[in-house]
């Protein structure tokens, strides 16, 4: 049976008082005894929650009478910790406050079994859970009324008033648990738990409702009730949801609202090196990985303002200059920027074109290897949207082969009339670049490195002036694109 603390927490909302909370004081060691009928001549595991994820942090012998020990020298980090049965996949949670304590309980209800000695924040946790189980039961026939399709609105309304009056009544349980113990952890998660209750709507000068107050409101009080200065918060999945919420739910997905919000985050965490962290290593490896469009500008806001002004205190010399160089590339290459002009030569090796030559409103700007499976796919559908469009005014393709031989390159686009502009480096021009130089430039010569091709193909979007529009898109998205820029033309 595998026991939830964070969902079973999040079943509901509460609406607690704020209050002030002097941070426990320090223990030497820490000596968590557990009793687990059931479980005998094995070994469990302790595990605990960083964000929203658990790791293993000890191994302890079970004894023939289910007895196991946790026990060092050290105190453990405040938090949500488990302990884990020996196939590795059921657990129950307990909480991290006090240091030297016990449980035992019974593998076959770990919840309704467990007996607590020697600590308040778990007892108060276990009272919780079986109020909690208790109420689930009263909840669910009622549950399964109002979530029957079958039924009228009407026939639902007595079980929807009856779980909301069960709604209020654990609500009010957990204020009471909250007022009457404000000095535990339990207390500062259930806080940081709580969601901002809405104000009525005002009206605006013309009598009407202001339609945007409620997210405005709720998102401008979202974190009224968490403490940035308490890591413990950390070791919990509650702060990580939250933020992730914040991130992915409350803000506008657009790199400039996303960095903003970031940044609201960090200042608030300034008092608390660990949670400072935590945010701003999240937020710029997140953003360092995704694959939606234009989110790299994330990645580069972080590493410009904090990693690169030297608040990554957790970060040594190496990860810097990688990360440095990193953002030092991609920074460029953001939706927005104007790409470098490219200047390169024709598959006769005589013929220089440049980029910025091409005069259409629309450009594809196209990184491609004549022997790359995906290219196949994806040359031959853009020389299909290239005919689509024969005015070289509006949209034209600007294509740069990345292989040095361009015997495969020169075939592949005479078999498939490749009658856009193709050009490439080869050996000759890297080997004696000081002869071309005059010709083109360091960036074109450099263009891998440039346009950071490390796979391929690279599509960029480009208008008229060069700036990228869009890139990481397939052709598909390429034709929408241009299918909208043209009816806005004839528009005009």
């Amino acid at each position: 049976m595998r026991i939830k603390f964070f969902l079973l927490f999040l079943v509901f909302a509460v609406s607690l008082p704020s209050f002030s909370q002097k941070l426990p004081p320090k223990f030497q060691g820490h000596n968590l005894k557990f009793k687990i009928n059931g479980l005998k001549d094995t070994v469990a595991y302790l595990a605990g929650y960083y964000g929203p994820k658990q790791y293993f942090k000890d191994t302890a012998d079970v004894d023939s009478q289910g007895n196991l020990v946790f026990k060092g020298k050290d105190s453990l980090p405040g938090g949500i910790y488990s302990v884990v049965m020996p196939d590795k996949g059921t657990y129950f949670e307990f909480i991290i406050n006090e240091q030297n304590f016990s449980m035992e309980t019974d593998t076959g209800n770990f919840v309704k079994a467990m007996k607590v000695k020697g600590s308040v924040e778990n007892d108060l946790f276990y009272k919780r859970l079986n109020y909690l189980e208790g109420k689930q039961k009263e909840i669910n026939p009622f549950k399964a009324i109002a979530e029957d399709s079958t039924k009228s609105e009407e026939a639902k309304k007595p079980s929807r008033d009856k779980l909301s009056a069960i709604d209020k009544e654990i609500k009010e349980y957990t204020l009471k648990v909250v007022q009457e113990n404000p000095s535990t952890f339990l207390a500062k998660v259930f806080k940081a738990m709580e969601e901002p209750e809405v104000p009525e709507t005002p009206l605006l000068p013309n009598g009407a409702k202001d339609s945007l107050f409620p997210f405005r409101y709720y998102k401008d009080h979202f974190f009224d009730n968490v403490d940035f200065r308490d890591d413990r918060l950390l070791r919990t999945p509650v702060f990580h949801n939250k933020m992730e919420k914040y991130l992915s739910k409350l803000t506008v997905q657009h790199p400039d609202s996303i960095s903003a919000a970031a940044d609201f985050m960090a200042a608030k965490a300034k008092g608390n090196k660990e949670m400072f962290k935590y945010i701003v290593h999240y937020v710029t490896s997140t953003y360092e990985k995704s694959n939606i469009m234009g989110m790299d500008a994330v990645f580069v806001h972080m590493a410009q303002n904090y990693y690169m002004k030297g608040e990554a205190f957790w970060i040594d010399t190496a990860q810097l200059a990688k990360i440095t160089e990193r953002a030092n590339k991609l920074a460029p290459l953001l939706v927005g920027k104007k790409v470098v002009n490219v200047t390169l030569q024709d598959t006769s090796c005589k013929k220089w074109y440049s980029l910025y030559d091409v005069k259409a409103k629309y450009t594809v700007l196209i990184f491609w290897d004549p022997n790359c499976g995906h290219c196949k796919k994806v040359i031959p559908k853009l020389k299909e949207l290239f005919d689509k469009y024969s005015d070289r005014n509006f949209f034209d393709v600007f294509a740069v082969g990345t292989e040095f031989e361009d015997k495969d390159w020169s075939k592949f686009i005479v078999e498939h009339n490749l009658n856009w502009t193709n050009v490439s480096d080869n050996p000759e021009i890297n080997k004696n670049y000081a002869k071309y130089i005059h010709l083109t430039n360091i960036e074109s010569l450099n263009f891998r490195q440039t346009f950071d091709i490390y796979a391929t193909p690279v599509t960029l979007l480009l208008n008229e002036n060069k700036e990228i529009i869009a890139k990481k898109i397939d052709v598909e998205q390429i034709e929408e694109l241009l299918e909208r820029f043209q009816k806005k033309e004839d528009k005009k």
